[in-house]
C-alpha cells in the first residue's frame, strides 16, 4: 500500500536511531512499485526512504541491499560516482522498508538533464562506462541472473512469441523487432554488468556531475544496450551523442558498434512487455493503455518513420492474393509494366518509450528484519581483493532462470507515456500531490537540498 511522506518519516526514525524528523518531501519513484520520499533529521542532515507497495517490489530491495554489500571498499573507490549504502531497515508484515545514507545532488526530470548541460552528458557517459566495467565477479557472488550474447537474444525471442500470443500488437511492430531479433550482426557484443534499471530518476547530479547512481535492484549481466534505452526518449539527439562519445572514450572494452539499436530495440519493446504484464494481472486498464501506446508507436513509425533497428533493411510484406485485376493500357497494346514494390516506412527519427527490463534474482535474498548498522552493508575482508576483471575467459553460464513475464506486475518500472515524458512523469505528479496533503503537519514539507 502507498504510505505518505510523513508516514515514511516515522519508519526512518524507527529504523535509524537518533534520527529525528524536521522535514520531508516525496521522491521520484517507480510509483507502482515503491513510495519514496527524503527526510531531513534536525541536524540537516538528509536520508532517503524506499517502501514496497506489495511483496515483489520488497524482494527488489532484499535484492539491492545484497547487491550494496557487494561493493567492496575497492570497488566503490574505483567508480566515478558514489553508492548508497543501506543505514537501517524497519519490518511492517511482510515487507521491509529501506533507509539509505542520502547522497549529495538531486534528481532532474529528463528535460531539466538535458537542459543542464554542460559536462553533464560526458559524466553520464563517464558514469555508464564505470558500471559496465564493473567485475562480473560481484554479479556471479550475489547469485544474480547471467546471460551469454546469444543467450540473452534467444529469452527476447521467447518473450516476442509470448506477446505475439496475446494477439493485441500491431503486426508491423511484430514484424519489426522479429526482423531485428534474426538479424545476428547485432547480437554479437561482450555481456557485462548491467545496472537494469538506468534512467534520469536513478542519476543524482551534483555541481555538474553524477554524485551518484541509486536504483540497484535488477543489477545483472547481459546486454549493456538496456542502460542506454532510456536515452532513446531523449529529443536532443547531441546529448545522447555526447553520452555514448563519452562513454566509448572511458569503456575498457572495444566499441560496439550496434549498441544503439539494440537500445531502441529494448525501448520499443518494453511497451510490448507491459502489455504482457497486464494480460498476466488481467488489469484491463493496464492493457488497454499498453495498447494505446503500441498503435501511438506504430501510428509514429509510419508517418514519421523510426531509429533503424537492423543492419539489414525490413523486407516488404508480400501482398495478399486476389482476383487478376485488368490489364492496363500499355499491356493492351503488347508492352509489359514494372511491377512497382511498396515502399517500406522510412525509419530515421526516434521513439519515446522507454525501458521494462525484468530482472529478478534467481533466488530470494534472505535478510534478517529490523535495523541494522552501517557496518551491515560491507563485504568481509576477504572480498575486497579477490574481484575478478569484467570479460572473464569464457562466458558465463546463466543462472536459474528467473520467473516468466507472466509474473506478478511488480518486478518491472513501467514505460512512460508521452505526456509522462512532457510533465515529469508519474512519480513526479505523486510526489506534488503528497506534499499539498501535508500542509497542516508539525513536520514541515520541504523540497530536497542539493547538498548533506
Amino acid at each position: 500500500m502507498r504510505k505518505t511522506p510523513m508516514e515514511l518519516a516515522a519508519m526512518a526514525s524507527a529504523a535509524v536511531p537518533g534520527l529525528a524528523p524536521a522535514g520531508v518531501s516525496g521522491a521520484p519513484d517507480d510509483a507502482a512499485d515503491f513510495t519514496s520520499a527524503v527526510v531531513v533529521d534536525d541536524a540537516g542532515k538528509q536520508w532517503r526512504v524506499r517502501s514496497p507497495r506489495h511483496p515483489e517490489a520488497s524482494m527488489r530491495l532484499e535484492t539491492e541491499l545484497l547487491v550494496l554489500r557487494s561493493f567492496s571498499p575497492g570497488i566503490r573507490a574505483e567508480l566515478p560516482f558514489q553508492v548508497p549504502s543501506v543505514a537501517g531497515t524497519v519490518q511492517q508484515g511482510e515487507l521491509r522498508t529501506f533507509v539509505y545514507n542520502h547522497v549529495p545532488g538531486a534528481t532532474l526530470e529528463l528535460e531539466m538533464l538535458v537542459a543542464e548541460g554542460g559536462r553533464v552528458p560526458t559524466e553520464i557517459g563517464r558514469a555508464m562506462a564505470g558500471i559496465h566495467d564493473l567485475p562480473q565477479a560481484m554479479v556471479d557472488r550475489a547469485d544474480l541472473p547471467s546471460y551469454t550474447a546469444d543467450e540473452f537474444r534467444q529469452r527476447r525471442l521467447n518473450e516476442l512469441d509470448q506477446a505475439a500470443t496475446t494477439g493485441k500488437i500491431p503486426p508491423a511492430l511484430l514484424r519489426r523487432w522479429e526482423h531485428a531479433l534474426e538479424d545476428v550482426t547485432l547480437w554479437k557484443f561482450n555481456p557485462s554488468v548491467v545496472h537494469g534499471d538506468l534512467h534520469e530518476d536513478n542519476l543524482v547530479i551534483w555541481d555538474g556531475a553524477v554524485s551518484a547512481v541509486t536504483g540497484w535492484t535488477d543489477l545483472r549481466i547481459g546486454d549493456p544496450a538496456d542502460d542506454f534505452a532510456w536515452l532513446i526518449a531523449v529529443h536532443e539527439q547531441s546529448f545522447a551523442d555526447v553520452v555514448l562519445e563519452s562513454y566509448n572514450k572511458y569503456r575498457k572494452e572495444p566499441v560496439d558498434p550496434h549498441l544503439m539499436r539494440r537500445a531502441a530495440l529494448a525501448a520499443e519493446f518494453a511497451l510490448a512487455q507491459w502489455l504482457v504484464r497486464g494480460v498476466a494481472a488481467e488489469d484491463a486498464a493496464m492493457i488497454a493503455e499498453a495498447e494505446e501506446m503500441l498503435q501511438e508507436l506504430e501510428s509514429d513509425i509510419h508517418e514519421y518513420g523510426g531509429q533503424e533497428l537492423s543492419s539489414e533493411k525490413l523486407p516488404v510484406p508480400a501482398a495478399p492474393a486476389g482476383p487478376p485485376a485488368a490489364p492496363s493500357e500499355p499491356e493492351r497494346a503488347g508492352t509489359q509494366s514494372a511491377e512497382q514494390p511498396v515502399a517500406a516506412p522510412r525509419i530515421s527519427g526516434r521513439v519515446t518509450a522507454e525501458p521494462i527490463v525484468p530482472a529478478v534474482p534467481s533466488k530470494t535474498p534472505t535478510a534478517d528484519a529490523g535495523r541494522m548498522d552501517d557496518a551491515d552493508t560491507g563485504l568481509d575482508d576477504k572480498e575486497s581483493g579477490t574481484d575478478k576483471e569484467a570479460g572473464g575467459s569464457g562466458p558465463n553460464q546463466p543462472k536459474e532462470d528467473e520467473p516468466k513475464l507472466g509474473r506478478p506486475a511488480s518486478a518491472e518500472a513501467k514505460p512512460k507515456t508521452p505526456a509522462e515524458k512532457t510533465d515529469g512523469g508519474a512519480s513526479g505528479t505523486e510526489t506534488a500531490a503528497a506534499d499539498d496533503s501535508l500542509t497542516t503537519t508539525a513536520i514541515p514539507i520541504i523540497e530536497p537540498r542539493s547538498g548533506s
